[in-house]
This record gives C-alpha cells, structure tokens and sequence, in this order.
C-alpha cells in the first residue's frame, strides 16, 4: 500500500511539473501582452537600497502565481471529475478527500482568489501608496480568513489539540483559536514578505511543502501526500522560469495562496511546532522586519539597511542569485534538521 502511494505521489508531482511547464508560456504571453504589473515599485527616497537593486525590474509581470495555483486545482478538479464518471485509473489520481484536502485547496483557492485581486488593485492602481493593499489590510484581512478556519477546526472538527515535539499532545481549548490565527497568519505575511527575490519564496516554498509531503506520507495522510507533491511539481515548473532573471513575479495571488495554505497543512497535520524549521527562511524574513519596525520607533535607528533581510544583503554587497540559493540552502538544512526531530519524537 505505501509503495503504491509513494508512486502516486511521485506521478502527480512529476505530472504536474509538465502541466505547469506547459501552460506557463501562455501565462506568460498573457500577462505580458496586457501589461499586467504594478505600478507602485517603491521610490528612491523612500527605500534607497530596494530602488537601487529593483528598479530595472518595474516591467517585469507579475501574477505568475497562477501557474502554480491554477495547476494544483486543475489536476484536482479534472481527477475529481474524472474519478466521477470512470472507475479504476482517474480514482488512482483523485486527491480531494473530505478528511484530509478539503480545507487545504480551499484555502488555496480562496487566498489565491483574493491575491489575485490584490495584484489586480495594484496593477491598475487602485489603493493607498500606488495601488493594493497596504501591510496592515494584508493583516486584517489574514485574520479575517484565519478567523473561519479556526472556527472550522475547532467547532466543526472539534480540535483543540497541539502536538509538542517530544512531551506529547496538550490540549489547547479555546485558546487553539488564536494559536490557529497566529500559525496563518504568519506564514501568511511572512510568505509575501520572502516574496522579493527572483527564486526566493518559490524555492523556500519548495523545501517547506516538500517536508510536509514527506510528513503526511509518514503520518499515512496519502492524500494530503499526494497535494502537497502536486504543488511541489508545480513550484518546481514556476521556479523554471522565476530564477535569475525571472520572467514574471509571484505576486501577491501566489505568496498569499502558498503562505495560508502552508499554515493549513501544519495544522492539519498537528506540527505546527516544527513550522520555524521548515518555514526557517519565513521566519528570519519577519523577524527582520518586526525588529526593524520596532528599532525605527522607538529609537529612530536602523538595525538593517533594508528590510525584510534579503534587502539588506543586497546593500552589503551580495549578488541577488547568491542571496536566494544561499537561503535556500539554509532552508534545505533547516528543514532536514526539522524532518529529524519530527522522526526521533515519534519513536521515543
């Protein structure tokens, strides 16, 4: 049975990175034909390192976060339908299960739809600073979607447990609620924060799905399993085109769908608590930027020359390519160093 899985989970990752690979020159030829890219590049002023590293890239599309969302819910929704009308090869290949991939793809599906018309805002425009929303209406509106899931785990689905690496299960009560808001909407905010550098998020994305994907199949949540070697497919055809120089960015419709979803998953799979491993690059990126924010207020001085950190790297003098795959490989040791622990605490 775990044999036929692991195949399963290797086909759909291996299929979904030719699917992706496929469909991205027409996304691409979309987004460039109609100009689809912000508008509000940050200015000189304002932040001096960001403008000198970034500033020939105010052409580049945006919205390349389709490819990866897009494939996931296609292959899900043809094998689902598929599995609907024919017996025996398409049910292989469904992946939609009520217990394990509901909440994860609608929450894929939803964020990206609401990032999606982030970008649009700030293509066209629209909002404070330029065109789409602000930091603080990212915030709000993480919460606002973290809210419902929490709401569903916990009432719905009665979960208040919090499995703690080595101790054991605590149950949270009522607290799970914001131990859930919290989870969601930091990898939420920190994902689009990461979200600078060509290669970055995609890359750190990888390292981080590609643990769950492993974690899943150990905990034999097959399905779950198979979802997340789908995206990694996907991830890896997006990275295909989205290295130094990368042909179009993310944008906020594949940071925002990647980061809830990623918190989703830890949840969904009670490891929460291992998330700083294999997010490690997510959560140095946010804490740069809370102690920078923290540091201007208070006493008006820099710690970073820019930040989230992958900024300040750039005006110490690193090439853009250096700071992504050098990130990369911490997230890889990272996430080993996670799997490790995951490991150890489950036979001890």
């Amino acid at each position: 049975m775990s044999l036929f899985e692991a195949i399963r989970s290797l086909i759909m990752f291996a299929l979904a990175f030719v699917v992706a690979l496929l469909l991205t020159p027409f996304v691409f030829h979309f987004l460039q034909k109609y100009g689809l890219k912000k508008k509000n590049i940050r200015d000189e002023k304002s932040a001096p390192v960001f403008y000198a590293h970034h500033k020939g890239k105010s052409e580049t599309p945006t919205m390349g976060g389709i490819v990866i969302w897009g494939t996931v819910l296609g292959l899900a929704i043809i094998f689902f339908v598929a599995d609907a009308f024919f017996d025996g090869f398409a049910s292989y290949f469904n992946f939609i299960d009520r217990a394990e991939t509901y909440l994860p793809l609608a929450a894929l599906a939803f964020s990206a739809a609401v990032g999606l018309a982030d970008d649009f805002f700030g293509i066209l425009g629209i909002g404070p600073h330029g065109g789409g929303l602000t930091v603080k209406h990212k915030l709000i509106l993480y919460t606002v979607v973290s809210l419902i899931g929490a709401w569903w785990f916990h009432f719905r689905l009665g979960w208040s447990v919090l499995y703690v690496p080595f101790w054991g299960n605590v149950d949270l009560g009522l607290w799970y609620i914001p131990f859930f808001v919290f989870v969601i909407v930091a990898t939420a905010f920190s994902m689009n924060e990461t979200d600078g550098l060509d290669g970055l998020a995609a890359g750190v994305s990888f390292f981080a799905f590609g643990a769950f994907a492993i974690l899943s199949f150990a905990i034999h949540r097959y399905d779950l399993a198979v979802m997340n070697a789908t995206i990694l497919g996907a991830l890896l055809a997006f990275l295909w085109y989205n290295i130094h120089p990368a042909k179009f960015f993310m944008g906020d419709t594949g940071s925002m769908s990647l980061g809830i979803t990623l918190g989703v998953v830890a949840m969904l799979t009670n490891t929460a608590l291992l998330l700083p491993f294999f997010a490690f690059i997510l959560v140095i990126e946010s804490l740069s930027v809370i102690i920078q924010t923290i540091s201007k207020k208070f006493f008006k001085k820099k710690v970073f020359l820019s930040t989230p950190i992958h900024h300040h790297f750039q005006g110490v003098g690193w090439l853009e390519s250096q700071i992504t795959m050098r990130f990369w490989i911490i997230s890889a040791v990272m996430t080993t160093f996670g799997l490790v622990l995951f490991f150890i605490s489950r036979v001890i």
